[in-house]
């Protein structure tokens, strides 16, 4: 009776089939990625605004006044007046005189008077140049409402949070591909309330849906990739990743050619809708299937894969063996039951809070370039693609553990270093912290890997989920930490961050070597890994097992 790796080998694993499959599945990192970082461009500046003056827009009516010229009589006066008051959040306290002149709407006020008239806060809101570019003038937010512009992203990482649990655990129970599927409906429905929201609260609550959708969508495809390859072709695990940067590097583009904010939103979300034709061509984990005691589905399953990749199963195959471990709906504390399932889950979940807090946090600090939006945003992507090639030159050569330390070693020290540089090297200092960024993106990307390596089949998608959680808690927190200590000291956060990496970089080695091992099926299997050097490329041997027609 064979098992499923015996079998997969024989069925191909990595064919024709699995290559169809992930390159399907590797879209969703595009849209995934153009939510996470949409609202640069959700929220752009809106150009020149203005507090909306009681009677200036009748009088700029009826004067036919173009904007620039009510901004000239209505603005430019309580700035001659106070210079150090621009109009965008307060206004002259006066209302304006329909029946007055055109040409001169002060002038019964006197040519200096507008020094002494009062100020009064913006309460009718605000005039824009270009009102519907940016979430930012759709929702007025701006002067004291700026904050929730970051109250949205947090809200998004909220989602993030939520999809990490709830459908971590729906895809352990009721399956990978119907879970995929469904989030995908749920990203495409929710992108398109979020577009046509008519006030700020409907869209933070579908942004919140979106995103937990969102982060279903993006864990499940990566598990089913991860779960219908060999042992040897897991780096597919690392070169799904460069969908995520693509989708970082085409973002500007789309943002570019579409004017308003609603475009952009839908030319993000309409795309998940495509993805429901996989229910006709991406089947279900055989894996899971095998977990869920629905060995007859697996074996079905393979069999097409063997066609597929242009091999042939044996007609004697009328059972797959797995292993005799209790299925179970997944807890939190089934990964943490056991010492070496506890190690791994601890270090895991803080190697995803670390990486994502420096990631994070080394982009809004750099500011990328300036200068223009469009090709700063690409060229902050386009910085990350190296990690990916970097590490699939390496992980195969020389283990997952490595390149996952040295990733946080060598950020930890460009961090430091940065920090201590002076300031009349500008050049220096930003080299120095995109190795920063460079480095802690690679450490990213093999968490990714080797957190789906390191958990048993009846538990990785929970147990990928329940971590990568931490991605998010840490993507909340990087904004305040960055700009509170910044606040302290400027470089004081690249401390912190150094600080983090290093640590992380010191623990990761703690973890075992997953290099040519067989992905583990049972919690015994996780606890027989190695955990030092000089174990690894072992085949794990199966021991107690059941066969399933």
């Amino acid at each position: 009776m064979p098992s499923f790796d015996e079998v997969l080998k024989e069925a191909g694993e990595f064919g024709r089939f699995q290559k169809r499959v992930f390159f399907l599945l590797s879209q969703t990192g595009i849209t995934f990625s153009s939510l996470f970082a949409s609202v640069v461009f959700l929220g752009r500046p809106p150009g020149n605004f203005w507090c909306r003056i009681p009677g200036a827009a009748e009088l700029s009516e009826r004067c036919g006044w173009t904007l620039e010229e009510e901004r000239n009589f209505t603005v430019l006066p309580l700035h001659l007046g106070n210079e150090s008051v621009a109009g965008e959040c307060e206004r002259l306290d006066v209302t304006w005189d329909t029946s007055v002149s055109c040409s001169s709407p002060l002038a019964r006020r006197g040519n200096h008077s507008t020094g002494s008239l009062p100020l009064a806060p913006c309460r009718e809101g605000w005039v824009y140049e270009q009102p519907r570019s940016s979430v930012v003038s759709e929702y007025d937010l701006v002067c004291g409402n700026a904050w929730m512009l970051d109250l949205s992203q947090a809200i998004l990482n909220l989602g993030f949070l939520a999809g990490a649990f709830i459908l971590g655990y729906a895809a352990d129970r009721y399956g990978r591909i119907i879970i995929y599927l469904l989030s995908c409906l749920g990203v495409g429905i929710c992108g398109i309330i979020v577009a046509f929201s008519p006030n700020f609260t409907v869209f933070l609550i579908f942004r919140f849906l979106q995103g937990m959708f969102g982060k279903g969508t993006w864990m499940t495809c990566y598990v089913i990739v991860t779960e219908i390859v060999g042992s040897d072709q897991r780096m597919v695990g690392i070169v799904i990743q460069i969908f995520f940067t693509l989708g970082i590097i085409i973002l500007p583009g789309i943002a570019y050619l579409i004017p308003t904010w609603q475009g952009i939103q839908l030319a993000i979300s309409l795309p998940n809708f495509l993805f429901l034709l996989y229910y006709w061509v991406v089947p279900e984990s055989p894996r899971w299937l095998l977990t869920r005691k629905k060995g007859e589905k697996a074996l079905k399953i393979m069999r097409n894969i063997a066609k597929h990749n242009g091999k042939f199963l044996s007609p004697h195959y009328s059972e797959i063996t797995i292993s005799n471990e209790e299925v179970s709906n997944p807890s939190f504390l089934d990964l943490v039951r056991t010492p070496q399932m506890r190690r791994n889950t601890l270090i895991l979940m803080y190697a995803w809070f670390t990486s994502a807090l420096i990631y994070q946090g080394l982009v809004m600090r750099l500011g990328i370039i300036g200068g223009n939006l469009y090709l700063d945003f690409f060229l902050s992507g386009a910085v990350e693609l190296p990690s990916a090639f970097l590490i699939i030159v390496t992980i195969d050569r020389i283990g997952r553990r490595l390149p996952f330390a040295m990733g946080n070693i060598v950020a930890s020290i460009a961090c430091l270093v940065t920090a201590c540089l002076p300031e009349d090297i500008p050049w220096l200092k930003t080299t120095v912290a995109t190795l920063g960024r460079l480095s802690i993106t690679i450490a990213f990307e093999v968490v990714y890997l080797v957190n789906s390596e390191l958990y048993p089949t009846t538990l990785r998608n929970f147990g990928v989920s329940l971590c990568s959680s931490l991605c998010d808690l840490g993507g909340i927190i990087a904004p305040f930490l960055l700009f509170r200590l910044a606040a302290i000291w400027l470089e004081l956060p690249l401390i912190i961050f150094s600080i983090l990496a290093a640590v992380c970089g010191l623990l990761v080695l703690l973890l075992p070597e997953t290099k040519r091992i067989s992905l583990p099926e049972t919690v015994e299997d996780v606890e027989q890994l190695p955990s030092h050097f000089g174990k690894c490329g072992k085949k794990r041997k199966h021991r107690d097992t059941n066969s399933y027609i």
